[in-house]
């Protein structure tokens, strides 16, 4: 008994200690497994209430199955939320039930978003799950709110989200500030998850560097624990006519590694946009990259290195890789396209062409090869546009001239 209670006297010794020196454990806190997710949540926050003066790190502590979790978190200013965990691509998974296991946060609140975030925050190493999302009938999807959003009553500057991983989500990220609020110096990086609503990151007026790098989104993200998409949802992603990566209103943005499978569209590039997009696959879309502008200065954008699999749709007509309207320059260098069926999810095994351009909008397209397309011409370029093909082979392999 002596011992016993020496021990839990030098735990709680241990626990003062590092809440002093700001890093305490989230179970340390009162956040525990066998609590009610109404529990939870009001200990959690506590916790981050009181580390937001420090500066300080709770840490999500790994235990068997999550944490339960109800949604309406503020995480302050200064505070780290910090797991265990990379981003686990095809889930954790617990022995004897279906389930991830580790640094999880287990989330039924559909009324709430579950982590709202201010300024100087970072949330890493942490997976977030659904469990009574549906994966095999689209009739019974939940639309839940976003996983994490940026507060709606402040401007938030200097955000990272990094190695996070959405499990049975409907929109995982929504940093789409409403004006004269702001974002700024948003990072997202080495994130995974498939969102029922096909979005998956949202950025709207962030005027200094939003960076999205290394992120994955892939309906077999949760194999691990045998609850793979079925191809009826999948379609149901497709028919809402969204994309996994929106920004708008941006200076300047840095969108690197990016992959998406079985949505609309792979990213849309607002008319208040420029900036570069690199190192990417987008596959199984409607429309692969969609960009617009609003005029000539700075609403250009240089997109290399990635390849687009356009073969989903009402119609073929509407299936473009790439499609540019507005104004404003795009270069696309060594960005390839082709087509066929995947038994994922309902296809039309092709694209009608490879890049439409619309309005006054000028293209050049540099060691671009384009395949899969049943238009007689894999570009299409509106009267007032411009585009210049150079080093460009066609369906037949044959240089393009245009």
């Amino acid at each position: 008994m002596i011992r016993t209670t020496l021990l839990f006297s030098l735990w709680q010794l241990l626990t003062l200690a590092a809440h002093a020196q700001g890093f305490l454990s989230v179970q340390a806190a009162g956040v525990l497994p066998g609590n009610t997710a109404e529990e939870n949540s009001e200990h959690l926050q506590a916790a981050i209430d009181k580390m937001s003066a420090l500066g300080g790190v709770l840490y999500v502590e790994p235990t068997e199955g999550g944490y339960p979790m109800q949604g309406g978190i503020v995480l302050r200013r200064n505070v780290t939320l910090l797991g265990a965990h990379g981003p686990t691509g095809r889930g954790t998974a617990l022995p004897d039930r279906s389930g991830p296991t580790g640094s999880v946060f287990i989330i039924t609140d559909r009324e709430r978003p579950f982590l709202t975030v201010e300024s100087a925050t970072q949330v890493r190493g942490i997976q977030f799950y659904y469990p009574e999302q549906t994966w095999t009938d689209p009739n019974n999807t939940i639309v839940y709110p976003p996983t994490i959003r940026m507060s709606p009553d402040e401007s938030v500057q200097g955000v990272t989200l990094s190695c996070l991983t959405f499990y049975g989500e409907y929109m995982a990220m929504d940093f789409r500030a409403v004006a004269p609020r702001i974002c700024e110096q948003i990072l997202f990086e080495h994130c995974y998850g498939y969102p029922l609503s096909g979005q998956f990151i949202a950025i709207d007026r962030c005027y200094d560097v939003p960076r999205i790098l290394h992120c994955h989104i892939n309906p077999a993200n949760m194999r691990e624990f045998r609850r793979t998409f079925k191809p009826a949802i999948i379609d149901s992603v497709v028919r809402r006519k969204t994309y996994s990566y929106w920004i708008d209103h941006t200076d300047n943005a840095q969108l690197m590694d990016l992959f998406t499978f079985g949505v609309y569209g792979g990213i849309y590039l607002g008319s208040e946009t420029y900036g570069q997009l690199t190192n990417f696959n987008f596959d199984c879309v409607g429309v692969g990259i969609h960009k617009i502008g609003s005029q000539w200065t700075n609403r250009n954008w240089q997109i290399a290195q990635g390849s687009i699999i356009a073969n989903v749709g009402e119609r073929l007509e509407d299936v473009h890789p790439v499609l540019i309207e507005g104004k404003g320059h795009t270069s696309l260098s060594n960005v390839e396209s082709f087509s066929g069926g995947n038994p994922a999810l309902t296809t039309l095994e092709a694209s009608w062409d490879y890049i439409t351009v619309r309005d006054e909008a000028s293209v050049t397209l540099t060691g671009c090869r384009m395949q899969g397309y049943k238009a007689d011409t894999p570009i299409h370029v509106s009267p007032d546009a411009q585009l210049h093909a150079i080093g460009c082979e066609d369906r037949d392999n044959k240089l393009l001239n245009y």
